[in-house]
């Protein structure tokens, strides 16, 4: 019998643990499912007789080292910060490991340590990234084996609330981390296009947006990740003239957004002094130029041309012009905001999440221009087994289950960039409804 391991039993992990649990049985698994919540963990796991539900401390070197060594495979749903001692001990003890985090510079130095124990140490097999390596991978080697040449890669993947449970004028609730969103972007976005170099720094990023449509779900907002550079390589278009990673939002979003990114109140790198004393009204003003007008008069001029009705309205529903007190005690702007959007962004209980996901591949082939546009929705069940879990979880899932099949030949530091990988996670996926629809032009 294998033992699987799943460190954290958040939001993200719900379709993760269902999956693993659902094929235990078959594949001859238990499943040990750990988390600072044990209430949290006997939830998910719901008495499952392959499931072993603890209370789990990730900084308790004696349970954490234990754990890992009865393990077959460790998952870890950890902040990515959190991941290093659990690749360590993964090493030390030659147990495979997954998670959906990007590679760090750290976890990239322990690929010759992880490839001499003989095991993976997997990384980015979640949705994004994860699915758009994947499915962007299987076209770009699709389009190379016949001999065509990329001349653009664009991709662009958003978590948003589905249309009917849209009932907000952002078009935005927290299917995921909500400290992610607020501090989303922060650094410079760097890109290419038509063979320049371009740089757009986090004060301008949400306003140097463009447009992106998806056939039979209208357009959206996309602004651009922090680094498409680095995935030339990895997707083997280390000559490729443009290049883009971005981030989808619901249209006027971005517009809005930047007005708390110009103010400030994205920052969490300072405490703002007895914080629990002030109202929003205050916070703002706080940050506005001073003046005898009112916050939202002030407001308005400090944003000039940058704001309009619709920004101001979005602004104004979130209650940051009212005297209402703020709940943290000496925290960050960022802290404080997140707290208010976490109430305003509430995934209520009959709502459902969607993922959008578009990759646009141009190509030229026997002297000829050629298009190619993958996309994916997906929609969520309820506030539990959400778009965001389903796609961030089952890749993982699945990704686990053809380690502990021995079905996966490489070893050390990898991601889901290969074909012995994403050939079976993306049949597995379409099987599950995580399907992509392809158009060629």
């Amino acid at each position: 019998m294998k033992n699987i391991l799943v460190i954290g039993a958040g939001r993200s992990a719900s379709s993760l643990i269902k999956y693993l649990l659902n094929h235990s049985v078959k594949e001859n698994w238990n499943v040990t499912v750990g988390d600072v919540s044990l209430d949290l963990v006997i939830q998910k796991t719901q008495g499952h007789v392959n499931a072993r539900a603890i209370l789990f401390d990730i900084n308790n070197d004696v349970q954490r080292e234990s754990e890992i060594e009865r393990a077959d495979i460790v998952i870890s749903m950890l902040p990515a910060f959190m991941h290093m001692n659990v690749a360590k001990d993964c090493i030390r003890f030659k147990k495979h490991l997954a998670t959906a985090s990007y590679v760090s510079k750290e976890m990239k130095d322990l690929d010759l340590q992880a490839k001499s124990a003989g095991i993976i140490l997997m990384n980015e097999i979640g949705l994004d990234p994860g699915i758009d390596h994947a499915s962007a991978m299987k076209v770009i080697d699709q389009i190379q084996a016949k001999g065509g040449e990329l001349v653009s890669f664009q991709s662009f993947c958003g978590g948003l609330v589905a249309p009917e449970s849209n009932d907000n004028p952002w078009g935005y609730k927290f299917s995921w981390n909500p400290r992610n969103v607020i501090l989303a972007g922060q650094g410079t976005a760097q890109f290419i296009e038509d063979g320049k170099y371009k740089y757009i720094p986090y004060n301008r990023l949400f306003k140097q947006i463009c447009s992106v449509h998806i056939d039979g779900h209208g357009t959206y907002d996309a602004y651009a990740n922090r680094d498409s550079l680095s995935y030339r390589k990895i997707y083997n278009l280390e000559n490729i003239p443009t290049m883009l990673r971005g981030t989808l939002r619901m249209p006027g979003y971005c517009k809005a957004w930047n007005v708390f990114v110009k103010l400030g109140l994205t920052d969490d790198t300072y405490k703002v002094e007895a914080s629990e004393t002030l109202t929003y009204k205050q916070l703002l003003d706080a940050f506005l130029p001073k003046g005898q007008a009112s916050t939202k008069d002030k407001l308005i001029a400090f944003m000039g041309s940058e704001m309009d009705e619709d920004a101001l309205n979005k602004i104004e529903w979130l209650g940051v012009f009212d005297d209402i007190k703020i709940r943290l005690a000496d925290a960050s702007p960022a802290q404080i905001l997140q707290d208010l959007l976490e109430e305003k962004w509430l995934l209520k209980e009959h709502d459902k999440d969607m993922i959008v996901m578009q990759h646009e591949f141009e190509y030229t082939m026997n002297g000829k221009n050629k298009k190619i546009i993958s996309s994916l929705v997906v929609r969520g069940e309820d506030q539990t087994y959400t778009a965001m879990a389903k796609t961030v979880g089952l890749p993982l899932a699945i990704t686990a289950k053809l380690i502990l099949q021995g079905k996966i030949s490489a070893r050390g530091v990898i991601i889901p960039t290969i074909k012995e990988i994403y050939e079976p996670v993306l049949a597995e996926l379409e099987n599950e409804g995580v399907r992509f629809e392809e158009k060629e032009f």
